[in-house]
């Protein structure tokens, strides 16, 4: 049983900071990218940052400078540093993580259950 789990979200004033997690666990035999997606009210899934376990990173424009993603391999784990939050980053975070579970030959995408960030004063 592969599974994401996310923790991290919150209320947040603007200018504040975040970090979110997540872990993957279960029968997973290698991770090949983990990434953070968002989505807020109305709108549609936007990528905000993901990494290759070669190390390369992605991120929206929007974010460049403020959030910062990094991963660690041993634990399955993936972060997403958030700093100098907006409103308009206000939205549900969704981790993701493309991997090759136990017994199968091909890549899985697989989802985290979301984590709410709410950036308010």
């Amino acid at each position: 049983q592969v599974q994401l789990v996310e923790s991290g979200g919150g209320l947040v004033q603007p200018g504040g900071s975040l970090r979110l997690s997540c872990a993957a666990s279960g029968s997973i035999v290698i991770i090949n990218a983990m990434g953070w997606y968002r989505q807020a009210p109305g709108k549609e899934r936007e990528l905000v940052a993901d990494t290759t376990s070669g190390g390369s990173t992605n991120y929206l424009d929007s974010v460049k400078g403020r959030f910062t993603i990094s991963r660690d391999n041993a634990k399955n784990t993936v972060y997403l540093q958030m700093n100098s939050l907006k409103p308009e980053d206000t939205a549900v975070y969704f981790c993701n993580a493309k991997l090759l579970p136990g017994g199968w030959a091909r890549w899985n995408d697989y989802w985290g259950q979301g984590t709410q960030v709410t950036v308010s004063s």
